[in-house]
Formats: C-alpha cells, sequence, structure tokens
C-alpha cells in the first residue's frame, strides 16, 4: 500500500509499506520498470531477507527493512558514494528518534554502530551498461527491537546490538522512515550539488576507529594498518609501518 506521507516527507520521493515481503531489495527489483520517482519500500517483515555478498540477514518483526529504489542517471563509481549518503541519513535518524548523539558512529563501508555493536547496515545493488547505472537500490536494516545472536554472525565480526536494548528506546519501523527519508534527501541533495567533498568531512567526523589501528579483509589477503581517512572516491586509506593502502572493497575488523 502507499503511504500516508507526512509533512516534512521529501518533494519528489515516494512510499511504500508492505505488510510482508521476501525482501524489499527484490520488490525494489520487480519495481523497477514502473518506476515513477525514487521511492522507499519498506516492508513490515521480511521472509528472505539478505546482506552483503548474499548473507542472510536476520530481520524479525519490528525492526527496520527498507530500500530505496531509485534512477540516479550516474557512472557506478558515484552510485557507490550513496552509501555514505545513507550513512549519514541514519545516523541523524538515530539522533532525532533517541535524542542522542554520542552513542552513534559510522563503520567503514556502510554499517552504523551504536555502543560500539552493529545496530545498522547498508546494502547497495545496481545494473546498467557500459559503467552507466541504470537503477540503483539502498538497502537499508536496523536492529530496533532485537539482534542477531553473537551464533548468527560471522567470526570476528562486531557484537550485533538492538536499539531498544543498548537504549530503552522503542522505535516504530514507520517512524523511523519518516525520520529516515527526509535526512537522505538532504545528503542526497548536498551530493548532487557540491559533490562528495563535503559528504566526505561530514562522514569522517562521524567514523569509527578514525586513526586507530583496523584490520581490512579482501578477496585475496588482509592488511593491517592505521585508519587514515577515506578518499575523494571512498576508498579507506589504510597506513602500515611500511606502506600505505588505498583499499575500495572489503570487510574491516577492529
Amino acid at each position: 500500500m502507499t503511504a500516508t506521507l507526512p509533512m516534512d516527507w521529501p518533494t519528489g520521493y515516494d512510499s511504500v509499506i508492505l505488510p510482508e515481503i521476501d525482501s524489499t531489495m527484490a520488490e525494489a527489483q520487480r519495481r523497477v520498470p514502473s518506476l515513477v520517482g525514487p521511492t522507499w519500500i519498506l516492508a513490515l517483515n521480511q521472509t528472505a531477507a539478505r546482506g552483503r555478498r548474499g548473507r542472510e540477514w536476520v530481520n524479525p518483526k519490528g525492526n527496520f527493512a527498507a530500500t530505496l529504489v531509485m534512477r540516479p542517471a550516474l557512472g557506478a563509481g558515484l552510485a557507490a558514494l550513496r552509501s555514505f549518503t545513507a550513512s549519514l541519513a541514519l545516523y541523524d535518524a538515530f539522533v532525532a528518534t533517541t535524542g542522542r548523539t554520542a552513542p552513534f558512529t559510522l563503520k567503514w563501508p556502510n554499517d552504523v554502530l551504536l555502543n560500539g555493536g552493529k545496530v545498522a547496515g547498508i546494502l547497495l545493488e545496481s545494473a546498467g551498461q557500459g559503467g552507466d547505472v541504470s537503477f540503483l537500490s539502498i538497502g537499508i536494516g536496523v536492529n530496533l527491537v532485537a539482534a542477531p545472536a553473537a551464533a548468527q554472525v560471522e567470526e570476528r565480526a562486531l557484537r550485533p546490538v538492538s536499539l531498544l536494548s543498548e537504549t530503552g528506546l522503542s522505535v516504530d519501523p514507520v517512524d523511523f522512515l519518516n525520520a529516515l527519508a527526509p535526512a537522505y534527501a538532504r545528503h542526497e541533495l548536498q551530493l548532487s550539488t557540491y559533490g562528495f567533498t563535503p559528504i566526505r568531512e561530514a562522514w569522517l567526523s562521524r567514523a569509527a576507529r578514525l586513526g586507530e589501528i583496523v584490520t581490512a579483509r579482501t578477496a585475496v589477503e588482509e592488511f593491517s594498518g592505521h585508519f587514515e581517512t577515506i578518499d575523494e572516491h571512498g576508498n579507506i586509506v589504510l597506513r602500515s609501518a611500511t606502506e600505505q593502502r588505498t583499499i575500495p572493497a572489503a570487510d574491516i575488523f577492529f
């Protein structure tokens, strides 16, 4: 069903709320042919949720599961920067719904942390030809009321946490979407208008473990070094005692 939009809902964005669906990412792909403008798809229950690299995403009722699908008319590199606009929007939505800033940080490339544990994740999927993106889906999962057990996440991953368990606050998924959508639209407009520099600076000011030693695991190796920055393309930059590495894609471990 199409949602009744609140007064501060961003102009040009649509919203669909579904009682149950296999996956909001799958639903986004199904809706692309009839897409008029950027559309938020919120599922109150998902039966086949997934995370990065096809990993299962545990998503009990009461948690937040949504996908923003749009046609950005961008190259793949610029489309990938939307993980940073989405991270910042999530941060703003958490602050708006809790009134707190200190517990929240951003983990490269696409997680939000609460008291050092993972409370939210972002998944980007796109399709296109010749390096151009014909559509982009930004999937967002938030542990509002419950988090997976430690045994359900991969070894060395950060502990999963929920907003309810860490703060005692109960936030409805629709209310969270109503805070997230305007925040995303603000950051999207900033990126489109001024480029990545202000987004990069805002993200770094909220980054977890900046300046500390972290480990990046790629498909072929692991590399540990001080987390120096992210560059103008969103790549993480690590420096060890002997070299500096710029890494475009990796799992990061603390």
